[in-house]
């Protein structure tokens, strides 16, 4: 059976064996509702709760700060919407580079009294210092800015950026989904520099969809978003979904084992990448920023981003033109135009995000395959002019 070589990680991950094995029991004979008071429930809540202290010793939080869900976008909005309805309507500030699941709950919240003002970003997609100060200066109500980009794997300093942010009085957000397990992420040390909440899912790192986690320091009061029997300490009701969860536990264990091995091993990766791309005449987007070791987004002259994807997946490569949940937007990257790139260059996007089973002869194999469509596509467009 044709097997395509997977460069989509910061999409979604490959379920790691030992997720896989964890989970399996919990799909089978051993049903139950962690919230039933029989043997069934209890050896269902013992596993949550076992999940619950592995994620959050991956994460240097306690137990208590866990409130697990069912996704990253759903622990976004749980922040986010959860916040505003308790807080006296003000100012909500995002950075213009976040996932949409960060922006559009926070346009939402237009209608309820609140303005929005999209922080804006340099060209490297870094967060624009004088900007934020004058942000500052507004005093925002809410604040949240992510910790690394989807698309273009820039990291923010949002320790630095929270701290600046205590004067104004705000609650400071960040979004880490794509920082677990390719960075060191350390609740307790991004709390005491002003992070109050922090959101990380499990399909990113080697584990099950259907499972993800906000970290959220008690002292933060939030209006639950999904009402019901009260589960995840009143903030998320609904029965949970134990083989996600039990999964979600093993993989941020693993993560956090790995994360040394992944940082020692990820950079040759993506430098021979990243020279090969430059060689063909790529244009990398984020040179400059400090960016995660597996990322890189690029694109060519005159070539469509979307045709390029679909030429590489007939050569056995899957790639991706941008943020996979949000793929059926055709407009150019909301990210890359914030970071100033003309919508003609950005719609030729392309990202490449590594992953553990990849290796050196998948990228020698990915650029002699990208060196021969590009210039396919290039001589097509030639005869067109």
């Amino acid at each position: 059976m044709f097997q395509p070589v997977y460069l989509d990680h910061n999409a979604t991950t490959p379920l790691d064996p030992a997720v896989r094995l964890a989970m399996l029991p919990w799909l089978d004979g051993l049903c139950g509702n962690a919230s039933s008071r029989h043997e069934y429930g209890r050896r269902a809540r013992q596993a949550v709760d076992e999940a619950r202290q592995k994620v959050a010793s991956a994460l240097g939080a306690h137990p208590t700060e866990v409130v697990f869900t069912s996704g990253g976008s759903e622990a976004n909005n749980l922040f986010i919407k959860g916040a505003a309805a308790v807080l006296k309507p003000g100012l909500i500030a995002v950075s213009a580079v976040e996932h949409p699941c960060v922006l559009k709950p926070a346009m939402q919240l237009q209608g309820r009294g609140w303005s929005v003002r999209e922080i804006a970003v340099d060209a490297a997609g870094r967060i624009d210092t004088a900007a934020y100060a004058e942000l500052l200066a507004a005093r925002p109500a809410l604040i949240s800015v992510m910790l690394a980009n989807n698309e273009t794997g820039v990291i923010q300093d949002v320790a630095v950026l929270a701290a600046a942010a205590r004067a104004s009085g705000a609650w400071f957000h960040s979004d880490a989904v794509q920082a677990l397990g390719k960075l060191p992420v350390d609740f307790r040390l991004l709390n005491a520099a002003g992070v109050h909440a922090l959101t990380v899912s499990a399909h990113k790192i080697n584990g099950p969809k259907g499972a993800a986690a906000l970290v959220l320091d008690k002292r933060i009061e939030l209006q639950a978003q999904v009402a019901g029997g009260g589960h995840e300490r009143g903030l998320r009701s609904g029965t949970e979904n134990v083989p996600a969860i039990v999964g979600f536990g093993v993989a941020a264990e693993l993560a956090a084992q790995r994360v040394a091995e992944w940082r020692q091993r990820m950079p040759g990766l993506k430098n021979l990448l990243e020279q090969g791309l430059t060689a063909i005449g790529a244009r990398i987007f984020g040179l400059g920023a400090e960016r995660l070791d597996n990322t890189s987004y690029f694109a060519f002259p005159d070539i469509d981003g979307e045709t390029l994807v679909g030429k590489l997946d007939r050569e056995g490569f899957a790639v991706a033109s941008g943020a996979a949940c949000s793929s059926a937007n055709p407009e150019p990257s909301h990210v890359l135009r914030a970071m100033g790139v003309a919508p003609e260059v950005a719609r030729g996007a392309v990202r490449v995000s590594l992953g553990v089973g990849n290796n050196e002869a998948d990228i020698e194999h990915f650029i002699k395959a990208l060196q021969a469509t590009v210039g396919r596509l290039q001589g097509l467009t030639a005869v067109a002019v």
